[in-house]
């Protein structure tokens, strides 16, 4: 695909899906299957939004070099050419992250999200020659820079994207502005890059000419985040921020989420929480995180219905943590 055409393809909500485990711990691959297909006839589609897989929530950095590829195909045939599917690659060398892009082009993704190697400690020269690299070796997909700007080697600046700017393969960035910055400072290259947010506030990405944004919620429940990128697109800002700041800012969330990530850590077990309180559960995360015990997912429960959600039964999500 031409780069326009992918950029076409890489808007809405980002919805970084997780990786399904059994109890001990191996991929489901039947459960991404069915997954993949909930997650289609729910909206997660071409042109609406993206689906994520092998990304760092869902425990991209924890599988094998012989599971994400499976991974990634069990996705994109459940899919069945309906989502735009994207793959995550994590902070390796620009030689292996050339090997993963056309590996992942080879079985259906329409793009790659790619950190820097911060393992390399790059400088910003560095991260330039990296992603040109990759980018001249590619053909057909595309690529979604992240700026993991909380490792060393991660941030990338505004200026540095400038440089990178005409790379052919580079069609979005995940964006959130390295110390010394403005958010602001980037959306000038926004005609030519996709700029997707990762700050925490999408509908400003949006009103200055940003195409999408991470988000923790469009996984368990699509219609939430495709109801507020219908408004922002309608120019409706005021209520889209109102149905985002209904989830992301309650209060009772906030306070729950900071209290178990001090018990379970790493990035999956919250989506991992949620998918589970909807009625559409992937399993535990992989050790030494830990999954959200049965008072947990009680107290997650109430918190998600007074949402208005469709929650599954609590015995039931009870009863699943007990198994």
């Amino acid at each position: 695909m031409r780069r326009e055409d992918i950029k076409e393809l890489v808007k809405g909500p980002i919805s970084t899906v997780p990786t399904p485990f059994n109890n001990s711990f191996k991929i489901d691959y039947g459960r991404m299957r069915d997954l993949t297909e909930w997650w289609v006839e729910n909206g997660l589609v071409k042109g609406k939004a993206v689906i994520k897989v092998a990304a760092a929530m869902g425990e991209g950095p924890m599988l094998r070099e012989d599971e994400w590829p499976r991974l990634l195909r069990t996705a994109v045939q459940a899919a069945d050419q309906k989502a735009a599917i994207m793959c995550g690659i994590h902070y390796k060398d620009t030689l292996r992250a050339i090997e993963d892009a056309k590996l992942a082009q080879d079985l259906g993704a329409i793009g790659v999200q790619i950190s820097p190697p911060v393992f390399n400690f790059p400088d910003q020269d560095a991260i330039v020659r990296h992603f040109g690299d990759i980018s001249d070796a590619i053909d057909g997909i595309g690529i979604l820079v992240y700026v993991t700007r909380g490792l060393p080697g991660g941030p990338i600046y505004p200026e540095t994207f400038r440089r990178m700017v005409d790379f052919e393969h580079l069609v979005a960035v995940k964006w959130g502005n390295p110390a010394g910055t403005k958010y602001e400072d980037l959306f000038d290259l926004s005609n030519v890059i996709n700029i997707i947010d990762n700050n925490g506030t999408p509908i400003l990405n949006h009103q200055l000419g940003g195409k999408g944004y991470i988000n923790h919620t469009s996984q368990m429940n699509p219609a939430h985040d495709l109801k507020i990128w219908e408004l922002m697109e309608s120019g409706l800002y005021d209520d889209a921020q109102a149905v985002y700041d209904s989830v992301e800012k309650d209060p009772a969330f906030r306070q729950f989420n900071t209290k178990v990530a001090q018990r379970t850590c790493g990035e999956a077990y919250m989506v991992k929480g949620m998918m589970a309180v909807m009625g559409q559960p992937a399993g535990p995360p992989r050790p030494p995180s830990l999954a959200m015990n049965a008072e947990e997912l009680t107290e997650l429960h109430q918190i998600m219905e007074a949402w208005g959600w469709p929650v599954a039964p609590n015995s039931d999500i009870v009863k699943l943590a007990a198994s």
